[in-house]
């Protein structure tokens, strides 16, 4: 197939979802859905309605805002608090709640924040401001962390001075182990992230397989193809047969894309770092490495990791166990009561691949 609307085609996704119901166990099955974009198409288009009660989707860590730390919310309101620095940032993070304010509200008071939508416009901006020290908001997975490298070596190239990276990148596999660790969190498959996957390949999951015994498989996200993935995946539950399968084949590679790969380790260097609700995971995140320390934001003004002090229904925002698949959305007392995309507590609301927005909008 070459088409979109091929992988949309209402026969196909029909017979596949057919076959899912003829294969299905009369046991529970529990998949989690890793990608934020996974959890948005699921309930979309509707595919909930179209697979067995007991085929449960569960959704995980797969979102880069929902699972950016308190403390980086913070740090980066209070940079927008300092009239030399102008914040260039991605739209989902705009409303962002931190502990005393947001990035909107800090914007309407300032001015000095900035939408972009590539890290390239972010050179732009210092370019045109050379009198403001730029700090670009380097949220993102294994996706993202390319092109931000890139920009950091054009950056250096152009010899450009005034712009520097509050990083929050964070690598995918080392979240997955994480949640196989909980025993609070029986999985019986991971439905793989798709554009993680094509940077990083199926080979990434190989040891997380064979490790844990669990079911892996790496799907695209249109219908035909999530059910696919699902369908993959019961095939090895039922045989009792657990390995990394692809089905995002027209995409994904098993060894991923090398060059992109190969960028990522030129500028970046993995380390310990913070996800909102699974708390610090080793060499689960990406940091700026020695030779590119003039574009860290950390550095340049000295930020030091402080902790979180969550108060009021901040303190009852369940975003957290949420990103774990402890508990779904509908569960969580602020959901469609107090928080709702437009008055959202928590960063599960707000971004559009979190799991409480795609619950509110489609479920």
């Amino acid at each position: 197939m070459k088409y979109i609307d091929e992988y949309r085609d209402k026969k196909r996704v029909l017979a596949v979802a057919d076959k899912i119901k003829m294969i299905m166990p009369a046991q529970p099955i529990n998949i989690m859905e890793v990608c934020g974009t996974h959890t948005q198409s699921f309930y979309r288009f509707g595919l909930d309605k179209l697979v067995p009660p007991n085929l449960k989707l569960i959704s995980g860590p797969g979102c880069p805002v929902c699972v950016s730390s308190e403390e980086y919310i913070d740090t980066a309101i209070k940079l927008a608090g300092n009239k030399k620095v102008i914040i260039a940032t991605f739209g989902d993070m705009l409303r962002v709640p931190g502990r005393k304010s947001s990035l909107e509200k800090e914007r309407a008071k300032s001015g000095n924040i900035q939408v972009v939508y590539s890290p390239l416009d972010a050179l732009k901006v210092a370019e045109q401001n050379p009198a403001k020290k730029i700090v670009f908001l380097a949220v993102g997975f294994e996706t993202t962390a390319p092109t931000i490298a890139l920009t950091i070596l054009k950056a250096r190239d152009d010899r450009i001075k005034n712009l520097f990276f509050l990083t929050s990148l964070k690598l995918i596999p080392p979240a997955m182990e994480t949640l196989l660790k909980d025993r609070r969190i029986r999985l019986n498959g991971f439905l793989c992230p798709g554009h993680v996957s094509a940077i990083i390949g199926t080979g990434a999951y190989l040891g997380l397989s064979k490790k844990y015994g669990i079911s892996c498989c790496v799907a695209g996200f249109e219908p035909l193809d999530i059910l696919e993935g699902l369908y993959l995946l019961l095939g090895q539950i039922i045989q009792k047969r657990h390995y990394v399968q692809n089905q995002y084949f027209r995409v994904v590679t098993a060894s991923g894309n090398r060059r992109a790969q190969g960028i990522i380790k030129k500028v970046f260097t993995v380390e310990d770092v913070s996800w909102r609700g699974l708390g610090i995971i080793a060499e689960s995140g990406l940091g700026i490495k020695k030779g590119f320390t003039a574009f860290s934001a950390r550095k340049e003004f000295s930020l030091k990791t402080a902790p979180q002090v969550l108060r009021g229904l901040q303190k009852k925002c369940k975003c957290g166990d949420v990103l774990k698949g402890i508990m779904s959305p509908d569960q969580c007392v602020l959901f469609r009561r107090a928080c709702t995309p437009t008055n959202p507590y928590g960063p599960c609301m707000v971004s559009t691949e979190g799991a409480c927005n795609a619950y509110y909008r489609y479920n």
